[in-house]
């Protein structure tokens, strides 16, 4: 799909000092946000399924080059709120807004712009956005023509007034590397942040619950997706046996949802466990020992305090 001669890029700084900077990805739930911050970072540290609510945490990643530092903050896709969680997490993705350099609005280029997207944008004109730069980003290019992606850039355009527009595919990786100099043009000089070494502010214990909390998403899909949550119990190291001991509780609001997550004999909770074990030994380069236990805690989405202690939304 050639791009390049709708679109156009800005062009690299040349001559500049050091850039750093925040950007934040926005947009409807499944728009390609935690996808993108993936494929940038080039490895797996945001989850991701085809669930709404799939991120829950206000989750920073950083990138760092040797002439630019940029942190990337994912948030939970803006919708309509039906519980105190969908509240909580709109509000965390809001709040992301605040202080940025640069905003990017990502729209999902196979499915038509509408109310949703529009009110996504309607949040770009507050006052906490009056200085961000705003990228429109139209995702998931590999799964529209040209033809197709010129018509969503067009419907685009109306809903705000935007620095630049950039249309990519998270999984093809084409175009990334354009959003990530478009993004660079906008970023001011400034030191980093953080070290150069350093890919993520979240504390290793919510990483391992997240990715066991992707498990359960795409295995069940529709059946208790909203109804999950993590915590990390214990996680210990093993220099000897170069083993990590991790102890995880999967929280359900009911006990059917329990019998669910366990399956008949166990098999559900066995094939949950192993499929996370593979990815959590990719990230922590060691063994793992996962010993994942199912707890019921009614109705715990309907409250604020429950939720912020599962550190969704504002929690952490």
């Amino acid at each position: 799909m050639d791009l390049d001669a709708y679109f156009g890029h800005a062009a690299p700084p040349s001559g500049e000092g050091f850039k750093s900077g925040f950007v934040t990805l926005i947009g409807r739930p499944n728009a390609g946000k935690s996808t993108l911050l993936n494929t940038i970072m080039g490895k797996k540290i945001a989850i991701t399924s085809n669930t709404a609510q799939t991120t829950r945490h206000r989750f920073r990643a950083v990138y760092t080059r040797d002439d630019m530092q940029m942190i990337i903050v994912d948030t939970p896709g803006l919708h309509k709120p039906h519980d105190a969680l969908g509240e909580e997490l709109n509000t965390s993705a809001l709040k992301a807004l605040e202080d940025v350099d640069v905003i990017a609005m990502l729209i999902d280029a196979s499915k038509p712009v509408g109310r949703g997207d529009e009110w996504v944008a309607a949040q770009l004109d507050g006052p906490h956005c009056k200085h961000a730069k705003k990228i429109c980003v139209l995702s998931k290019g590999d799964l529209v023509t040209t033809e197709q992606m010129h018509e969503q850039a067009e419907a685009a355009k109306k809903l705000a007034n935007w620095d630049a527009m950039v249309g990519l595919s998270s999984e093809s990786g084409y175009n990334v590397d354009a959003f990530i100099e478009e993004v660079q043009c906008f970023l001011p000089e400034g030191p980093a942040w953080f070290p150069a070494d350093m890919e993520t502010d979240q504390p290793i214990e919510v990483i391992v619950a997240e990715f066991i909390r992707e498990k359960i998403l795409r295995t069940f899909r529709d059946e208790v997706p909203h109804s999950i949550g993590v915590t990390i119990e214990h996680m210990e190291y093993e220099k000897k046996k170069d083993l990590n001991r991790i102890l995880a509780r999967i929280y359900v609001e009911r006990d059917s949802q329990k019998g669910i997550i366990i399956g008949k004999g166990g098999s559900a909770i066995k094939r949950i466990g192993q499929e996370a074990r593979e990815d959590l030994e990719q990230l922590l380069g060691t063994r793992v020992y996962l010993d994942l236990m199912v707890k019921v805690k009614k109705n715990w989405r309907r409250d604020a305090t429950q939720i912020r202690r599962f550190g969704y939304g504002e929690g952490l």
